[in-house]
């Protein structure tokens, strides 16, 4: 599929999703945040800043909320990208409701939207590069970064999507199990927020409405998907990074 907005070329901006409770994370997150928890060394969400930086995202809005001034001096440090707080202290927006309101910032382009309490080891190609060469605005609202949920890491879940042939996504039904798992990244188009409601909402809203007008798709991870949400998980995406560069 080739790039059918009018501007081309790899996304410019780029939304971390910093703002979470880290609720299952717990007890480190009553004294941490949990985009600065550290796996092999580096915190979370420098593991998502890093693969921003690496394919050249100019500027990435980082929303904050627990232990927030810890979350926004850590990011004082960074070179790049260039880093814009969404300050939620005084209320949690979730993961949609948190990326509406950062829209002025992230501006009229796709952009790129990362979690930061997931990342993965890349595998032969680089994913995010892999993202915007799939990305097609001409039929795309959003372009999901998906993982096999059989040899994921720290992830426990009964998937979220299938996919077709030509990567158009359907959500899982009831009491089912797919094979395919949301990996905590994608390109995204503002328009996806044009119905968007005020205040906190979860994301999964508007990919339900982009589901139903068949403009959601998926593109599958190259590479093994660390899902780090709880401690034992922090351990499990270490081992696993061992193995890989034994």
């Amino acid at each position: 599929m080739a790039e059918q907005d009018a501007t081309g070329g790899a996304p410019e901006t780029a939304m971390v999703l910093a703002a979470g409770l880290g609720t299952r994370m717990r007890p480190i997150t009553e004294r941490l945040p949990k985009a600065l928890v550290r796996v092999c060394g580096k915190a979370l969400i420098d593991h998502a800043l890093d693969a921003l930086a690496a394919v050249g995202t100019g500027t990435a809005v980082v929303n904050v909320h627990h232990l927030a001034d810890q979350v926004e001096a850590h990011l004082a440090a960074r070179p790049a990208p260039r880093i814009i707080i969404s300050d939620e202290r005084a209320r949690l927006l979730e993961s949609g409701g948190g990326i509406a309101r950062a829209l002025p910032a992230l501006g009229a382009r796709p952009f790129y939207v990362l979690n930061a309490d997931s990342f993965w080891i890349e595998g032969s190609r680089a994913n995010l590069g892999r993202l915007v060469r799939q990305w097609d605005g001409g039929v795309m609202d959003g372009l999901l970064l998906v993982a096999g949920v059989t040899n994921a890491i720290g992830y426990a879940g009964d998937g979220d999507f299938t996919m077709d042939a030509v990567g158009r996504l359907v959500r899982r039904g009831e009491r089912r199990v797919a094979p395919f798992a949301y990996a905590g990244a994608a390109i995204l188009h503002p328009r996806l927020f044009a119905s968007a409601p005020d205040g906190p909402f979860s994301l999964n809203l508007l990919f339900d409405q982009a589901l139903e007008r068949g403009r959601l798709f998926g593109l599958r991870l190259d590479g093994l998907w660390l899902h780090v949400g709880t401690p034992e998980a922090i351990r499990e995406a270490e081992e696993a990074i061992a193995r890989s560069a034994a």
